[in-house]
């Protein structure tokens, strides 16, 4: 492999690589703490230095995690069907529903609305697949692996850069709309510090005569850089709410201080559980126990008395005195503990809109009006979130379709209208009393049947079963004046008139 040459574009892009690799690394921490208390990862704060010596190692790992369902409910609700490019046709575009599904971005979309509503934003790339150059490869990235640059001036994705690393080396690729340029480096040959989970030289990555450590990452063409065929940065990042800023926001960073404060209450309720939840028995007017203190021969020397903290571990307390005798506390009132608990979650109830009998679990007898209702507030956030990431799944159809070579259809992408699944869960009979007397006012099947929820080609597909059904019975042809009457057989001739 031939020695390439440090070129002012190298230099460039090394630069621009450094830039974002430096603004990674301010998001990584914050990213990875979102995601790890979505998951459960929590760290036990404490009320007092004391109750942390003592406890620390008893409750170490524990969570009662309400940040994912918080995220969870409404995430699972964001579902991505297809997307229309003709406002005239309430029809999902085919090839584009048929090459997301290929991409396995079913799955994918629904991992990457959990990861934004946690961790306030994620990202996506598309590229040729390296069997079929005209086959859309989609890859869902990481906040703390991955980040999109923007001009300031128009705010469309001027660069986008991916970072990992393996047990021996990090690489780094970096996406421009016309030129893709791939670099690795032996985690050994590095030291300084550290960017985005990768070791940065002290002088930085750009160094025309050593490349700050990196080497370019080429493939077996031997081609370096990559050209960018589809001419656009092919990395589009979706995010959560901002505040007319550059700082999306985190769904559960209001839960996580509240979420803190139960973890604090389940783990002194456990410490109640295991020392005040059964009368403890106490000894008054009895001087402390002692020990003896042997010397070097085994003489006793002395006594000293038993240490306190033993003495609790081994649930005894002595009070000394005169006239000992035993006497005993009532047992802790645990309720007060479970109470502040449900409180806490009502709380994180009302601040996410997220239904109490998702989070509480009770099961109550109510009818489906008042579960509508209950829910009205969910509805409307995802909603909302559904807003926020529309554009962002425009733009990802639209880099499909210059994968298969199709500009016009990637303009049209990005006017379009990506169809979402239903938001509302609702009683089925509920459902279907609502659809039917909007088909008695006049709606169309076909709309009834996308409210129902069917995706755009069940829908084309329940039609055909219709027409299907309208042929075959006999009455339906009678009303709509389409049945065809059999055909008289022709008379037999007169037997005497064909004589004559």
């Amino acid at each position: 492999m031939a020695e390439i040459q440090m070129t002012a574009d190298a230099i460039a892009a090394t630069t621009i690589l450094n830039r974002l690799a430096e603004e990674l690394d301010k998001r990584r921490k914050v990213v990875r703490r979102r995601l790890d208390y979505y998951g459960g990862k929590h760290p036990l704060c404490y009320a007092s230095p004391e109750f942390r010596d003592y406890f620390a190692g008893r409750f170490a790992g524990f969570a009662d995690n309400w940040c994912a369902p918080v995220v969870a409910v409404p995430a699972e609700r964001m579902n991505v069907l297809g997307i229309r490019l003709d406002e005239g046709s309430r029809k999902a575009d085919k090839d584009l529903s048929r090459a997301w599904k290929t991409a396995d971005a079913e799955r994918g979309s629904s991992e990457a609305f959990v990861t934004t509503l946690a961790a306030s934003r994620s990202y996506c790339l598309v590229w040729a697949d390296s069997d079929d150059e005209n086959v859309p490869r989609v890859t869902w990235e990481r906040p703390d692996q991955a980040i999109v640059a923007y001009d300031s001036d128009t705010g469309k994705r001027s660069a986008a850069l991916k970072l990992w690393a393996d047990d021996t080396k990090e690489y780094a690729t970096l996406y421009q709309a016309k030129t893709v340029w791939k670099f690795q480096r032996s985690k050994s040959s590095t030291s300084g510090r550290s960017v985005a989970g990768l070791i940065v030289p002290a002088e930085g990555l750009v160094n025309a005569s050593a490349w700050g450590g990196w080497k370019p990452r080429q493939g077996s063409d031997d081609v370096w850089p990559l050209p960018n065929p589809m001419g656009v940065v092919p990395m589009v990042e979706l995010r959560n709410q901002t505040l007319l800023d550059d700082d999306p926001i985190s769904d559960i960073d209001g839960v996580i201080a509240m979420q803190d404060a139960i973890n604090l209450i389940w783990a002194y309720l456990m410490n109640a559980l295991d020392y005040a939840s059964l009368p403890q028995r106490i000894v008054l007017g009895a001087d402390i126990p002692k020990v003896p203190i042997l010397n070097a021969d085994g003489q006793v020397a002395g006594y000293r008395p038993v240490e306190l903290d033993k003495l609790n571990a081994e649930r005894i307390l002595w009070v000394p005195g005169e006239h000992a005798r035993i006497a005993q506390w009532s047992p802790a009132d645990l309720a007060s503990y479970s109470n502040v608990i449900e409180r806490g979650v009502e709380h994180i109830a009302a601040q996410t809109r997220t239904p109490p009998h998702y989070l509480i679990g009770k099961l109550t007898n109510i009818a489906a009006e008042a579960l509508t209702a209950a829910e009205s507030g969910l509805v409307s956030k995802t909603g909302e979130r559904i807003v926020y990431v529309d554009p962002s799944i425009r733009e990802i159809y639209a880099l499909m379709a210059l994968v298969q070579s199709d500009e016009n259809k990637a303009k049209a992408c990005r006017a379009g209208t990506v169809v979402w699944g239903d938001i509302q869960f609702r009683a089925l009979a509920q459902k279907v009393d609502a659809l039917v007397k909007m088909r008695q006012i006049g709606f169309p099947f076909e709309w009834i049947a996308e409210q129902y929820g069917l995706e755009p080609h069940e829908v084309a597909r329940v039609l055909k079963m219709r027409e299907k059904e309208a042929e075959d019975d006999p009455m339906a042809q009678m009303l709509n004046g389409t049945m065809q009457r059999p055909e008289a057989e022709p008379a037999e001739p007169d037997v005497e008139t064909a004589e004559v």
